[in-house]
């Protein structure tokens, strides 16, 4: 008897597990490339600067946040990304090297948009030119924490300015698709 409920108990578990699991590849977008129809994404984090959902979204807003069109995140998100910014530094979030306060730093976040000018440097950051792309050496996380926690001069708490991943494990190609194969 004791053995048959353990079963049973072992049974439902596998069914619950099971029942969670879905294939991805039956998401079916609305929409697909313009000229050929294909897809080549299905829906989940819109991943506009890296890191940035994951640091200022609830757990409550994930879902949410990732179908909301670009032009109504800041009005929805802004107001607690800020207050996000403000509780990761102990309410004293001033100004970061941007010069950006608070308000206007989560009002740029608040839109997980990748930037990109089609006139000058594409890059994230690189002292000068500002989320005007991203090439691949761009230190992503870094330039976040920076904004995050480094203050007007972007030398304040310097123990979170940096993740340390300092570059790619593998060099980028000098050519199409510029990526480094896979190990």
């Amino acid at each position: 008897m004791k053995k048959n409920f353990y079963n049973i108990i072992t049974l439902c578990a596998l069914a619950a597990t099971l029942g969670a699991c879905h294939n991805d590849s039956k998401v079916t977008p609305t929409t697909g490339d313009p000229n050929t129809g294909k897809v080549f994404s299905i829906p989940g984090d819109q991943v506009g600067r890296p890191g940035i959902a994951t640091v200022f979204v609830g757990a409550a807003d994930k879902d949410n946040f990732n179908v909301t069109i670009p032009s109504l995140m800041g009005p929805l998100y802004q107001t607690k990304f800020q207050t996000q910014l403000q509780a990761y530094n102990g309410g004293a979030y001033t100004k970061n090297i941007l010069g950006l306060d608070a308000a206007g730093f989560t009002g740029v976040l608040a839109t997980d948009v990748l930037n990109v000018s089609t006139t000058g440097k594409t890059t994230y950051y690189d002292g000068t030119n500002v989320l005007t792309g991203r090439a691949l050496n761009d230190d992503v996380i870094d330039v976040s924490l920076i904004l995050i926690f480094g203050g007007p001069t972007g030398g304040s708490n310097p123990g979170l300015t940096s993740d340390h991943v300092d570059h790619n494990d593998k060099p980028f190609l000098t050519s199409f698709p510029y990526e480094a194969a896979p190990w």
